[in-house]
């Protein structure tokens, strides 16, 4: 009998499935960057950071001298025993100043806002701040300061170089404010030549018209007395409105700028604080440097 070979078992369609279908990838989320905005504040922040420190630094080595005063390795002293002259000058950028100007000349200029001097307390040639000159204003406008007269005279008695100023009002007649100067001041032999003050921007009028107005009380003033005035003004105000039409007349500038702590070749005189302290005159006072030793401020003097 003739055996018919034995079929193979068909094949489970479900299985051929699983066998023939492969695994999906799993992918792995991609790591969030970091934002652009993060990495560029840090930057801005470490930069601010490092621009402060390299201040800090340079300020330090600007003022060394002024700090190791203070702390007492300049002088070997303690603050406790310093002198009464050398307290006035304990702020750092005052000492650093005067030091580095030992070879200049030293003064004050006074107006009726000191109130009343005691001008015999006034120490003149103690300790690293002496003092030579003193500017007393005369007169506001057309008015006069109250002080002057009192002012004026004290200062030639204590000896000092003695030199008087006008404030300028820019609204008020210029010849009027020229002649009220000339009939306060008497000045004589061994004073200092006048000073015209002028700093406020006009308020009535252009400033073309208050540099013809400044002109002629010049004129009229140097014609008086026959010496050239001294224009006095903070810098920024001579830099941006008079320099190119005065440049002809010796200057003294206002200038309290932390970064600023030596005077000019082109300045004669040099306020450089409004708060200094001096025995004898309650509050603080204007402390000016003159460019040059006493021998060449007595030259500046009228003969």
């Amino acid at each position: 009998m003739k055996r018919t070979p034995a079929r193979k078992p068909a094949a489970n369609p479900m299985r051929a499935v699983a066998t023939t279908t492969h695994k999906k990838a799993v992918r792995k989320r991609p790591k969030p960057k970091k934002s652009n905005k993060t990495s560029a504040g840090q930057l801005l922040k470490y930069s601010f950071l490092l621009l402060f420190i390299s201040f800090i630094i340079a300020a330090g080595y600007q003022y060394r001298h002024g700090f190791l005063y203070y702390l007492g390795f300049k002088t070997n002293k303690r603050i406790e025993a310093l002198t009464k002259e050398e307290k006035k000058i304990a702020s750092l950028r005052l000492y650093e100043i005067v030091s580095r100007h030992k070879d200049k000349v030293f003064g004050i200029d006074v107006s009726h806002y000191q109130g009343k001097i005691n001008w015999d307390s006034i120490e003149r040639k103690t300790g690293d701040f002496p003092l030579d000159f003193v500017f007393a204003r005369a007169t506001v406008g057309v008015g006069s300061d109250s002080e002057f007269n009192r002012n004026w005279r004290h200062a030639g008695k204590n000896g000092f170089i003695r030199g008087a100023y006008h404030y300028y009002r820019p609204n008020e007649n210029s010849l009027k404010q020229a002649e009220n100067f000339i009939k306060t001041v008497k000045l004589g032999k061994g004073d200092l030549p006048p000073v015209l003050d002028i700093e406020k921007i006009p308020s009535e009028q252009s400033m073309d018209s208050l540099k013809s107005g400044l002109k002629r009380w010049l004129t009229k003033v140097e014609k008086h007395y026959g010496v050239k005035p001294i224009i006095y003004s903070g810098e920024s105000f001579y830099t941006d409105f008079l320099k190119k039409e005065f440049e002809d007349y010796t200057l003294w500038i206002a200038n309290y700028s932390f970064f600023e702590d030596e005077i000019r070749k082109e300045w004669l005189f040099w306020q450089f604080t409004d708060k200094g302290s001096i025995k004898g005159i309650e509050g603080p006072v204007d402390v000016n440097i003159y460019n040059g030793n006493v021998s060449h401020l007595n030259e500046l003097r009228l003969k």
